[in-house]
């Protein structure tokens, strides 16, 4: 309320110096002709000078801030999957009954046109994956989390987050899988039904990690090639993936 008195009373008087300033113009000149002609064409000018600066110039800005905005979140995504990204793959891979089917849809990667990208992105939402509580260690899993939650719970604090949904929604995901298996003791001893729920869990973090995977994975083939190369040396789908250069 007191910003916008502040604002009316500035207005006000920013009113009466441009009447002020017109009166002392007639007395000088004696042309009120003169002085509506210029008026009028003044205030006409001003929608247009609305339109360049608002729709115009404002949305150039605007564009501007978010690319930089993105290029910063897109630094945060990196630091999470050299963190724990990658590694957090690598241990879900384990519990996909279909891993010897999936991966062959990522395993060339490092051969993927940058216009494929977009491409790959769909086909990762049409795989089907399906987690097996059995088939990977879930107390290995349960204390990989656990080591990174205070490492996740700082990403959560990041304010760019929201220019970032779906990475922020991977978050999300990641720290829900993270507080279900804190929260059982003994994970050998669960109910069927509770696995089943720990399943579902795991399939959704499992799926939008490999969705933001293949964008990181793009984001890094155009922007920096040297990345890249180090990312496919460390394809968590390729079995055979080595650091090494052969």
């Amino acid at each position: 309320m007191r910003n916008v008195k502040w604002q009316l009373k500035w207005a006000i008087i920013l009113v009466l110096l441009s009447a002020l300033v017109y009166i002392f113009h007639y007395f000088i000149f004696r042309d009120v002709h003169h002085i509506f002609i210029y008026l009028i064409g003044d205030i006409a000018f001003v929608f247009i000078e609305v339109l360049m600066v608002t729709l115009v110039i404002h949305e150039l800005l605007t564009m501007r801030d978010k690319k930089a905005i993105m290029e910063k979140m897109n630094m945060v995504v990196g630091t999470f999957f050299i963190e724990m990204g990658r590694t957090l793959l690598d241990r879900l891979n384990d519990f996909d009954k279909n891993f010897d089917q999936v991966k062959d849809n990522f395993i060339d990667i490092d051969r993927w046109d940058k216009k494929e990208f977009p491409e790959k992105l769909e086909m990762a939402k049409k795989i089907h994956y399906e987690i097996d509580m059995q088939k990977g260690d879930l107390e290995k899993l349960k204390g990989f989390l656990l080591e990174k939650r205070e490492f996740m719970l700082r990403l959560l604090e990041n304010p760019n987050l929201l220019e970032h949904d779906s990475f922020t929604e991977l978050l999300w995901a990641v720290t829900h899988l993270t507080e279900e298996l804190s929260l059982r003791k003994d994970l050998k001893k669960c109910a069927d039904a509770d696995l089943n729920h720990l399943q579902g869990d795991m399939k959704r973090a499992y799926i939008i990690l490999i969705y933001e995977w293949i964008e990181y994975m793009g984001h890094l083939k155009n922007k920096y090639p040297y990345l890249f190369s180090l990312a496919v040396r460390m394809n968590p789908f390729n079995p055979e993936a080595s650091v090494e250069v052969k």
